[in-house]
């Protein structure tokens, strides 16, 4: 009897320590302090409901993220979860990295509740939910009411032309630029929208799968960027900036209109008095419509994960309504819940302009081609390198469209190829 209960003391101490070892890796690549300290809290709650359990929460900088995550991955440092990049599914899932969701979304009680959009962009390789979007980034114009009464602007632009009208106008202001350019990393959602803009359409491929990224109206899109940096409209180091330094140039006032998620409103709001600025509409280009970029991002599981059903249930605590919008009150995103319309904190003014966006048949949400494997690579190193060189007059804006039509059209044809 001794020996029994002595083997069975040892059998409970053991799954006690097998318990307190198990460690989940959560990488996180969309980064800032803020997001990061929200991040934390939600773990927490998972931990507290999963004793044992603990997560290791590894946050790399967004500038550098998309290289860091590839060597770590390459080195086979593969996390359980992560934040999933629209722009990284592609590559990461159809390289058989990432473990299917469909079978814990069958039987998950908030599956129901998820907006169809948030199931359909999850599914957007192999119609598989390879990735839970978290929540969506629509583009829309915040503008300086001060600085545009200060230069004489009345409204908030309805056009590009107004656009440019109302960018000449601020900077001629003493130490003013009207427009805050994204030059560097994530700086290809401006360069697409204007593009889209100003070409009347969001179409990114021909049948044959040749790109119209050089047709006459994207490439004329893409010089009216290019003009707007050589004209002096945006600051001369713009070239360089990411999403810090365009948030930062808009609330310091160094630049009075910025196209951004609402993501960008977190900073702004604890800098700016709300009645010193506003957000509405992107400005549309000749045929009447705006073509604004709308991405997202998610929760994974990496297939080599030697602990899913406990990933799952961190994905679970993430998504859920009440992690999901609070997660999203902290980042900006809009959230994937239904029940999150019903939230007073999204009914408040400083949403509408994004909420008119959705409900203007003119304002038309654009999805890039993100399901190519190719395009991770395209976003976050071609992009950024070869509209740096046309901004600085190194390339023309032909040559920036025509190297751009040339990488695209090889990877929608392999794309299709494979079909």
């Amino acid at each position: 009897m001794k020996r029994l209960i002595t083997a069975t003391l040892l059998a409970t101490m053991m799954a006690g320590t097998a318990l307190a070892d198990t460690t989940l890796k959560l990488v996180e690549v969309i980064t800032s302090p803020e997001r990061t300290e929200t991040l934390k809290s939600i773990v927490g709650k998972f931990e507290a409901a999963n004793p044992g359990t603990k997560v290791d929460i590894i946050s790399l900088p967004w500038n550098e993220a998309f290289q860091k995550f590839a060597t770590m991955v390459s080195a086979g440092d593969t996390p359980d979860v992560m934040e999933m990049p629209d722009t990284w599914l592609s590559l990461y899932a159809n390289n058989g990295m990432l473990e299917s969701l469909e079978p814990y979304l069958a039987k998950w009680e908030h599956t129901k509740g998820l907006t169809p959009r948030a199931l359909e962009l999850g599914r957007d390789v192999k119609n598989t939910a390879y990735m839970l979007p978290y929540g969506f980034y629509l583009r829309a114009l915040f503008y300086n009411k001060k600085l545009f009464q200060e230069a004489g602007v009345a409204e908030p632009p309805k056009t590009l032309d107004d656009f440019v009208a109302a960018s000449e106008k601020i900077s001629k202001l003493p130490g003013k630029s009207g427009y805050c350019l994204r030059g560097g990393p994530g700086g290809l959602n401006g360069w697409v929208m204007f593009g889209a803009t100003m070409a009347g359409s969001n179409k990114f491929f021909n049948e044959d799968g040749t790109s119209t990224m050089n047709s006459e109206g994207w490439e004329k899109g893409l010089e009216w960027v290019v003009n707007l940096y050589k004209k002096g409209l945006t600051p001369k180091d713009s070239v360089n900036w990411g999403f810090n330094e365009t948030v930062a140039g808009f609330y310091s006032g160094t630049c009075a209109m910025l196209d951004q998620d609402p993501d960008a409103l977190i900073a702004i709001a604890q800098r700016m008095k709300p009645d010193d600025f506003g957000v509405t509409k992107m400005p549309a280009g000749p045929s009447g419509k705006a073509f604004t970029t709308i991405g997202f991002a998610g929760w994974s599981m990496f297939t080599t994960s030697q602990n899913k059903d406990l990933s799952w249930k961190l994905i679970e605590t993430l998504e859920g309504p009440e992690g999901n919008i609070e997660w999203n009150k902290r980042t900006g995103a809009l959230p994937v819940h239904t029940s999150a319309e019903k939230d007073p904190f999204y009914s408040g003014a400083q949403f509408k302009g994004w909420f008119e966006e959705l409900a203007d048949p003119n304002v038309v949400p654009t999805v890039m081609p993100t399901y190519l494997e190719e395009f991770a690579f395209f976003k976050d190193s071609l992009a950024i390198k070869t509209t740096q060189q046309a901004l600085l007059g190194d390339i023309t804006p032909k040559e920036l469209a025509d190297q751009w039509a040339d990488y695209l059209t090889k990877a929608q044809q392999k794309f299709l190829a494979k079909k």
